[in-house]
């Protein structure tokens, strides 16, 4: 009886991890399915290199370089921003902190994973965007900035959770080696723990950036949503994914400006996959 309640649970596992993948493979089969038509009217090097994102001119100019750019601009900032702070709290957290601190930075990057993006995006135009204007004297506050600082909040609470889970998975013998080879514990977590937890911390901001990258409501709240090549980050912005949602309800159906979205869902897609895989590489590795 118990084998068989083995053998029950093992084949419904299975099956949720095959159909995890199917649905993966389902969801680029309905992308490529609406998306590709648009390479009807426009080639490709057009579509992604393309300056100009006017869908419903005439005729439409279906370039996404500036919504690439945006993203891209936003992303690195977050990624600049919450890449250190990130790796540094989990260091405390891992190494540094007495227990009962460690509990409770524990429960508030928890609940700091917890809280909605739209909220998040409130918070940033009340308080966030009015201090970017003033700080640096811009016309606007709705800029790559604000939204860069909203999303590293965001990707912190995973890139100090895995990064914690890393660094405390660290052998203890490296650490009592090295505590007995007379080094300090500074000497020990920066030559002994950090780089033996590095693929670790690599697939933390790997996947940190990940949650960045596919973020939307919280950057169409607080980028500006122009549409334009940005020439720094103190200027409005807009992302694929904010393209998708403001303009998906607009768009008649079957149109250019329709498959242009779907198509644009398809390199997202791309460029979240990539990054997904290559964390996954680095916790293979790390493994």
């Amino acid at each position: 009886m118990r084998k068989l309640k083995e053998f029950i649970i093992e084949k419904l596992i299975l099956i949720s991890g095959l159909a995890s993948i199917f649905f993966v493979i389902l969801i680029f089969l309905f992308l490529a399915k609406e998306g590709l038509s648009v390479f009807k009217s426009v080639t490709p090097f057009n579509f992604l290199l393309g300056k100009n994102w006017y869908p419903i001119s005439e005729p439409a100019q279906l370039g996404i370089l500036p919504l690439i750019l945006g993203s891209l601009i936003v992303t690195l900032g977050a990624a600049i921003i919450s890449i250190p702070i990130g790796v540094a709290c989990a260091v405390y957290i891992a190494e540094i902190a007495p227990l009962k601190i460690k509990e409770i930075l524990k429960a508030g990057i928890e609940l700091l994973a917890a809280i909605p993006s739209v909220v998040l995006g409130f918070i940033g135009m009340v308080t966030l965007v009015p201090w970017v204007k003033s700080t640096f004297h811009l016309p606007t506050g709705l800029t790559a900035l604000s939204g860069a600082i909203i999303l590293a909040f965001m990707a912190m609470p995973t890139i100090v959770s895995i990064a914690e889970d890393a660094l405390y998975s660290v052998p203890k013998s490296y650490k009592e080696g090295a505590f007995a080879l007379g080094a300090t514990h500074w000497q020990t977590i920066y030559r002994v723990l950090l780089p033996a937890a590095s693929s670790g911390i690599v697939a933390a901001v790997m996947l940190g950036i990940g949650r960045v990258i596919g973020e939307t409501m919280a950057v169409m709240m607080i980028t500006g949503n122009a549409a334009v090549i940005p020439q720094s980050i103190f200027v409005p912005v807009r992302t694929l994914t904010a393209t998708i949602a403001a303009e998906m309800g607009e768009a008649v159906v079957g149109s250019e400006h329709y498959f242009a979205l779907f198509a644009i869902g398809i390199v997202l897609f791309i460029m979240s996959f990539i990054i997904n895989v290559t964390a996954d590489l680095f916790l293979h590795k790390r493994n």
